[in-house]
């Protein structure tokens, strides 16, 4: 059988009259999307338009959870309370179940955005507090996430499944961290060095799922150009999230 992976996209982001991808053609390249709730980017009838997209090609729904920070798209540290996180990721993942649930689905995954993204991988507490409010909604929903963060570990301790990603579309150091954005090279917009790194990384055994960014200039490009790079290699592109089970469709959030 062919090796599994995963092709995970940030999708969902226009707000009101302001557009902001093209997820027409993205939610036909990826196997799994992760929709903004309308923290960060995001509204109601995005919301609703994404779960149809996602439902049309068979791409798992991913609850994507960000700050408060429209202006900032949610790539601010805002140094909201642990308690804080908590409320906020509830109040976003129950809209766009919500959503999901009309359409006769249901969100497969939660993983955070931006710059909340970043703190729930440094920090223990927030983390603590993000994995236990999930898992009082549903410890059924796996988290996607930084391998080796603390976010993995609160996840392990709450029990949770943990899904670790890579970026196909970010520039590392040679630490590994993240090129910060705004810095030479922190993008990868041209296809085929994308997909080269898609291919690379999914040989990895720390890795589940590749991610690339819908606002990335030239995302649809970058996406097709990976996700057939992959397949060529001999990867069965899938959702890393189980099939969702009939009793599941038919029931609520875990009591």
């Amino acid at each position: 059988m062919p090796q599994r992976i995963d092709l995970n996209c940030d999708l969902g982001e226009s707000f009101g009259a302001w557009r902001l991808g093209d997820d027409a053609a993205l939610f036909a390249v990826v196997s799994s999307a992760n929709v903004a709730c309308g923290f960060h980017a995001g509204d109601p009838l995005t919301m609703r338009d994404s779960v149809a997209l996602a439902v049309r090609h068979g791409v798992a729904i991913g609850a994507h959870p960000g700050y408060r920070d429209l202006q900032g798209f949610g790539r601010r540290e805002l140094g909201a309370s642990p308690d804080e996180l908590a409320a906020e990721l509830l109040a976003q993942l129950g809209a766009l179940d919500a959503h999901a649930r009309a359409a006769g689905t249901r969100v497969r995954y939660v993983k955070a955005h931006g710059a909340l993204y970043h703190r729930l991988g440094a920090d223990p507490d927030a983390a603590a507090a993000f994995a236990g409010a999930l898992a009082a909604y549903d410890a059924s929903l796996p988290i996607l996430g930084a391998a080796g963060s603390a976010l993995e570990r609160a996840a392990d301790a709450a029990g949770l499944r943990f899904a670790r990603e890579a970026f196909l579309d970010r520039g590392t150091r040679p630490d590994g961290a993240l090129v910060p954005r705004g810095e030479p090279g922190a993008v990868l917009t041209d296809p085929d060095r994308a997909a080269a790194r898609a291919v690379e990384l999914a040989g990895r055994d720390d890795v589940d799922s590749l991610c690339f960014h819908g606002d990335t200039p030239g995302a649809a490009a970058v996406g097709r150009a990976a996700r057939a790079a992959l397949e060529a290699a001999g990867f069965a592109v899938e959702p890393f999230a189980a099939p969702l089970a009939p009793e599941t469709l038919a029931s609520g959030p875990a009591a």
